[in-house]
């Protein structure tokens, strides 16, 4: 980390800088319109440093232009000029700079001189994989103060949420663009960018097996259904599964703020109701002419146990019942009954429930794609007959989970009239403490 002054840098060689700004125009992002994602990222930004100003800022040839801004009073682009947003880019770590009105190389810039008065400005370079920086994450302040670690340590990894999501949004322009060079089907296109939306691989938690599929109801729409699984800073692991409302453009547009809300949300706080808390309120502000903006999701954060067990917290509001399935063969409900939907409601309330998975057992999350599907008679298969239809399996396994789930849907058909998005999470099998089984 950079304390105090921006030191002096050289600035980057004609050809760095062209090669910088080639990596600026790859990913598109320059005069673009405004994305939920990247307002989330400045708004955390703002409420972890207790700053009233932050950016998301690329910087241009000639300019420093804003992806997302929070508190900047309408501020979309200002110049080039040395100090602020347009200097950070040149280094490779994190840039402070406690008082910019005593510092000389800062003390001129307009943001400084004039409107709105900047005198703390702290910043986080958005660097891609291969080492071109784009822009920077910025707090400013109208009056001096002083960082910690942890602050700064949140601000790079925003700055790397804000890569990760250039990242998808290149993905998923390229992706689309090839599958459209090939075949300009509609169910080609709506695979396209069904899986630009969802996570390509799961990562592998030590000591868990961990397997999620997708099951579009339709071949030629893109639905809202989404899931992911990713690592704490403190060796635990969050996950999440949702049900956006509508279908097509918008449902995506919508799955992939819900997706990267709910990331970013882990970063500054992740308890399982915070989250939707969270997320509750990015959707409440992405209302638009009238339309709301709403879904179901469940939010769990897992603790490996020494005994090689884990402890599941989860959260969910409006969503269906997570499914415990026992070493016993027993299935109990890990109910959150009470949650409420997340961008609907003035006050929402989110209900939280704890279980631990022993070795042997699996946890099943799904939407309700699968429990509203209808069997051969008509009627709903329901949580009832769900818990039934895997009653008859002695499966634990994650992918044996999802391949008995898989194979249920096929037998159901066409009563299958919704998309159905599944994540399993499963403790391998092996000999435990049987006080474990007591202490569960």
């Amino acid at each position: 980390m950079t304390n105090g002054a921006l030191h002096r840098v050289a600035e980057p060689s004609p050809a760095d800088e062209q090669r910088r700004l080639a990596a600026v125009r790859r990913y598109r992002v320059l005069d673009t319109p405004p994305e939920g994602a990247f307002d989330t990222v400045t708004s955390l930004a703002a409420r972890i440093f207790g700053t009233p100003m932050a950016a998301v800022a690329i910087v241009d040839a000639d300019r420093v232009w804003f992806k997302a801004t929070h508190g900047l009073g309408g501020i979309t682009q200002i110049g080039r000029e040395p100090g602020l947003c347009a200097s950070p880019f040149l280094h490779d770590a994190p840039c402070v700079v406690p008082d910019a009105l005593g510092d000389p190389r800062t003390a001129a810039h307009p943001l400084v001189r004039g409107e709105p008065g900047i005198r703390f400005h702290a910043a986080a370079p958005i660097t891609t994989a291969r080492g071109e920086c784009l822009g920077t994450v910025n707090v400013l302040d109208t009056r001096p103060r002083q960082v910690t670690d942890d602050q700064m340590a949140a601000l790079v990894d925003l700055a790397s949420l804000v890569m990760d999501e250039l990242e998808v949004r290149l993905s998923a322009v390229r992706t689309i663009a090839a599958e459209r060079a090939q075949r300009t089907t509609a169910e080609r296109l709506a695979r396209a960018l069904q899986r630009a939306l969802l996570p390509p691989a799961l990562p592998a938690v030590p000591g868990l097996d961990t397997a999620a599929a997708y099951h579009p109801a339709s071949v030629d729409e893109v639905g809202g259904d989404f899931y992911d699984l990713f690592p704490l800073d403190d060796g635990r692991w969050a996950f999440f599964l949702g049900d956006v409302c509508g279908k097509g453009a918008d449902a995506a547009s919508l799955t992939s703020l819900t997706r990267y809300t709910l990331r970013a949300a882990a970063i500054y706080d992740p308890d399982p109701c915070a989250a939707l808390a969270n997320l509750d309120t990015v959707l409440k502000g992405e209302h638009q002419d009238g339309a709301p903006r709403y879904c179901t999701a469940v939010f769990g954060v897992l603790q490996p146990v020494p005994d090689g067990s884990f402890t599941v917290s989860l959260a969910g509001g409006g969503h269906p019942p997570a499914l415990a399935l026992r070493a016993d063969g027993t299935i109990e409900l890990v109910s959150t009954t009470g949650g409420q939907l997340i961008g609907m409601l003035p006050r929402p309330r989110f209900v939280q429930a704890t279980t631990r998975l022993l070795p042997g057992e699996a946890l099943l999350l799904y939407t309700d794609g699968l429990t509203e599907a209808r069997t051969p008679d008509g009627t709903m298969l329901g949580e009832d007959g769900l818990v039934r239809r895997l009653s008859a399996t002695t499966v634990r396994e994650a992918d044996g989970l999802l391949g008995t789930v898989d194979k249920l849907l096929t037998d159901l058909g066409t009563g299958v009239g919704d998309d159905t998005a599944l994540l399993a999470l499963s403790v391998p099998s092996h000999r435990i403490d049987p006080s474990a089984q007591e202490n569960r």
